[in-house]
């Protein structure tokens, strides 16, 4: 199958190791996949993370021999592919989409803070609880960065016990204002659903079929 585009795959873990999803199941789709690292939070704190997928987005867009560069992950992977595409690389355009399945989005969301507490993630990443007004939680907030109307693709199950599936729907709204090509795909399942499952393999390759050229 003939290449569309450079995916660089985020994995998931809650910041604190890595999920075993590789996001080699979208490769069929036309996708070189590229896995991107990062420092775990008991290694490094926010905006570390960003820093360092930045880097492998750069290594990844200097192999893509003039493909368009995409941006996913799942989980907290998915977040810090929000990030890479709603932030830039290197300007705020250059990422030509942002897929992200999963995805935990607001830190201070109260469904995310009830079902989490007292052992919230978003805490180690920061390096103390997400309060409002501190500007770490402002920043690693996603919807603190929208505007550039890059294309994002979420996908989300109604029974993910580990990120509510809420984050996804108010975050679709927050897109959508803003301007952005937003493509919503809120289905049955929990955490870490199978990339290859039909209707995600559907709903993933009609949005790529918006934002990349032709076959």
């Amino acid at each position: 199958m003939t290449e569309r585009a450079v995916l660089l795959w985020i994995h998931g873990g809650g910041w604190r190791g890595r999920s075993d999803e590789d996001g080699a199941a979208l490769a069929p789709l036309g996708l070189r996949v590229v896995a991107a690292t990062y420092r775990f939070s008991h290694q490094a704190r926010w905006p570390a993370q960003l820093d360092d997928v930045r880097r492998a987005a750069r290594a990844a867009r200097e192999e893509a021999g003039g493909l368009p560069l995409l941006v996913a992950g799942d989980s907290a992977g998915g977040t810090l592919a929000l990030h890479l595409a709603l932030r830039g690389i290197d300007r705020p355009d250059d990422v030509a989409a942002g897929l992200a399945y999963w995805p935990v989005s607001d830190p201070l969301d109260d469904e995310w803070r009830r079902s989490r507490a007292p052992d919230d993630p978003w805490a180690d990443l920061l390096g103390h609880p997400p309060a409002a007004g501190d500007p770490a939680t402002v920043d690693s907030t996603v919807a603190s960065h929208l505007g550039n109307r890059v294309p994002v693709l979420l996908v989300h199950g109604t029974g993910d016990p580990a990120v509510p599936v809420g984050q996804s729907v108010a975050l679709t709204g927050a897109l959508v204002a803003a301007g952005h090509p937003t493509h919503t795909w809120i289905t049955h399942g929990g955490h870490a659903l199978a990339l290859d499952r039909p209707d995600i393999q559907a709903v993933t390759a009609a949005f790529l079929d918006t934002v990349l050229p032709a076959r």
